[in-house]
């Protein structure tokens, strides 16, 4: 059909409009709870809120707040900046969808303009029902009409994701990179809303590899997206923390060595950086001498400081060398890539200097100043989220761990580090400089209650009793050394401690909110784990009367809820109709299932690692034979050479796949005979 891109054009703004007046209709008068009143105060003001900060997020939502007719009208106007956005995420959702769509509708050889009636409708109803699904999705809709992030950062993930699809169909044309680098800038500016965009890396690379490379296979794929899961990590890791490392040391040169004003250091080396990424771009563009493109982009790496991983220079010297040695060892370069990445880290930096703004505000001594992040050794500090501590997440203490202590009854703790505070000249004579205040100190803590990947760690009493009523908590003793001698306690077991992770941080946290938005929602109360609120139902009562209890003499104040969504499991449903038709769809649909699985199954974890990090069930508590279960499922999952290699060739190894689901699928069948009877004492 020759009108396919006007109709596929025209619909996807018919969904905006439907999205922007759901939202517009159903938008919060005011500030809601939580976070929403502090970014639209430091929006309004531009005020410095709490780590990391947000300074794009504060600038958009200032220029909103400007068409506020009177103070009251602020919170509303940062909140329809969110329904706004949100709508835009939904258009742009619905052009990914249909662009996904015709991967697997349309046959090799057929274009947009020989589609038939059919094909074009089979297309634009996939885009339909799936963006106003995720519209109308409760844990989408939540956020589009409050003054927070997360609709933004949302926009932000799509317009990526989109771009990169953007790029895909005009890859093999001059210039097609410039999508690539809209998208690099993209990441930057959202870095400076939300790192959850970083997550789209393994989705945008796997498109890259499936489009520049022919033989793809398995192989391939697991490859690509190791590569995705490095550049997290030197984007996470290395380029935003290690721009402040770097600047910091050369701050410190000018300042305590060179005795220059305060801040010198730091606008030479944003001159410095900006000067050696132009001639490093030029030097890839010009292509004069080999030596001097490797000179040049090995320079320019360092400088933004992505080998800087983790405190110190150690690390850094040891990636700095390794990349040197194979630049100048490599014969032929791939100049054109080398280009890419310039530029990339480029208009990233560019995007990423929005921090400024933290900067300037909080020198100007805001009413709202946190952590007061003046210079750039406190906004590393402010950055780094230092404030909130540290939390085990692969090894560490257990709640009933105590920090340890030597003989004399002092902690034992190692030195991390250094403290660095400005102090002004009293006089003419004497220079501005930077001194030491104190180290940050990383405690240990009694290595007998040690865990790994341990999920109960906190030693607040709220938590303890949330671990202990979730886990049914018996634990095992351990005698552990203190300064005043040996005592006993109880440890909490390794399968209490998986059990705490499957059923409460998994269960209750995930898939819970997750069954919210594609079977139905209870009512609009948290809950905490009790039967009469906060869990997802689907509408049919031989299923939900198993989660819920029975629905069907319900009083009237539960069954008039006004949060109570009742799907009949649809949503779910299409999407699991369409997540299998695309999987068997031949080449180009197993291609478009990773993709998206991958887009998804990132944001998944984002999310898990939020409800861990902040506390958080499965089916039902584990017992040690359902701990050595999921034991062996995991190393199948992570290793399925491990047990096919005995039957099967290597090649056929990833059969084991489903050896390790079938695992899960029989501690489920196991788990749900316990998981009636709990339901039913509790009812």
């Amino acid at each position: 059909m020759k009108r396919y891109k006007l109709l596929n054009n025209v619909l996807g703004w018919v969904v905006f409009v439907i999205a922007a007046v759901t939202y517009i209709l159903t938008l919060e008068s005011t500030a809601s709870f939580w976070d929403c009143g502090e970014f639209i105060a430091s929006g309004y003001k531009l005020e410095v809120g709490h780590p990391p900060g947000n300074p794009i997020f504060m600038l958009t939502a200032r220029f909103f707040a400007n068409f506020a007719s009177s103070p009251s009208e602020v919170a509303y106007m940062v909140n329809l900046m969110s329904g706004l956005l949100s709508a835009a995420t939904i258009l742009l959702l619905f052009w990914t969808i249909t662009r996904l769509a015709q991967k697997i509708v349309l046959r090799d050889g057929e274009t947009e303009e020989t589609m038939s009636l059919g094909q074009m409708i089979a297309i634009l109803g996939c885009g339909l029902v799936g963006a106003l699904a995720y519209a109308w999705s409760d844990t989408f809709w939540f956020s589009a009409v409050e003054g927070e992030v997360y609709a933004y950062s949302s926009f932000c993930t799509a317009l990526v994701f989109w771009l990169i699809l953007k790029w895909e169909s005009v890859a093999d044309l001059p210039h097609a990179n410039r999508y690539i680098i809209l998208i690099a800038y993209i990441i930057g500016v959202s870095i400076a809303v939300h790192l959850l965009n970083l997550l789209c890396i393994p989705a945008i690379v796997l498109v890259y590899y499936y489009r520049k490379y022919k033989n793809t296979d398995l192989k391939g794929s697991l490859i690509a997206l190791l590569v995705s899961f490095v550049l997290i990590v030197l984007l996470l890791y290395g380029l935003v923390p290690g721009f402040v490392e770097v600047a910091s040391w050369v701050e410190l040169l000018f300042v305590n060595v060179f005795h220059l004003p305060f801040n010198s250091g730091v606008v030479f080396y944003f001159f410095l950086i900006v000067g050696v990424i132009a001639w490093a771009i030029y030097e890839t563009y010009a292509q004069r001498s080999d030596k001097l493109i490797k000179i040049s982009f090995l320079i320019s790496i360092v400088l933004v400081g992505i080998p800087f991983i983790g405190d110190g220079y150690i690390i850094g010297i040891v990636l700095t060398a390794a990349l040197a040695y194979y630049l100048f060892t490599r014969k032929k370069l791939a100049v054109v890539a080398m280009n890419t990445i310039l530029l990339s880290l480029f208009v990233i930096f560019i995007g990423y200097s929005s921090y400024a703004l933290i900067v300037i505000r909080s020198t100007a001594n805001t009413p709202m100043d946190q952590n007061s992040p003046e210079d750039i050794f406190s906004l590393g500090g402010y950055l780094n989220r230092e404030q909130y501590g540290d939390r085990p997440l692969f090894y560490g203490q257990t709640f009933p761990a105590e920090i340890a202590r030597d003989a004399n009854g002092t902690a034992i703790s190692t030195k991390g580090k250094a403290i660095w505070k400005k102090k002004l000249k009293t006089s003419e004579d004497e220079a501005d400089r930077y001194i030491v205040t104190g180290y940050n100190e990383h405690y240990e803590y009694q290595p007998e209650l040690n865990m790994l990947f341990p999920r109960m760690y906190s030693d607040k009493s709220e938590h303890i009793s949330a671990y202990k009523e979730w886990t049914n908590f018996k634990g095992r003793p351990v005698q552990v050394r203190t300064s005043e001698g040996t005592k006993t306690v109880m440890k909490p077991t390794f399968a209490e401690n998986l059990a705490f992770f499957l059923d409460y941080q998994l269960n209750y946290m995930y898939w819970r909110y997750f069954m919210w938005n594609f079977a139905g929602r209870q009512n609009d109360i948290q809950g905490h784990g009790e039967v009469q609120n906060g869990n997802w139902i689907s509408g049919f009562n031989f299923i939900d009367k198993h989660i819920a209890g029975d629905q069907t003499n319900l009083p009237d104040d539960l069954k008039n809820n006004a949060g109570r969504n009742v799907f009949y499991m649809l949503p779910l449903l299409l999407g699991l109709i369409g997540l299998f038709y695309q999987a068997f769809s031949g080449k180009k649909g197993i291609e478009s299932f990773w993709v998206t699985f991958f887009l998804f199954f990132m944001t998944v974890l984002g999310c898990m690692s939020f409800a861990s990090l902040t506390q958080g069930w499965f089916i039902a508590k584990n017992t040690l034979p359902d701990a050595l279960l999921l034991a062996c499922s995991t190393i199948i999952m992570l290793y399925p050479a491990l047990l096919t290699g005995f039957f099967l060739p290597h090649d056929q190894r990833y059969w084991g796949y489903l050896i390790g689901i079938g695992i899960m699928g029989l501690l489920a069948y196991m788990q749900h005979a316990r998981t009636t009877q709990t339901t039913e004492a509790a009812a």
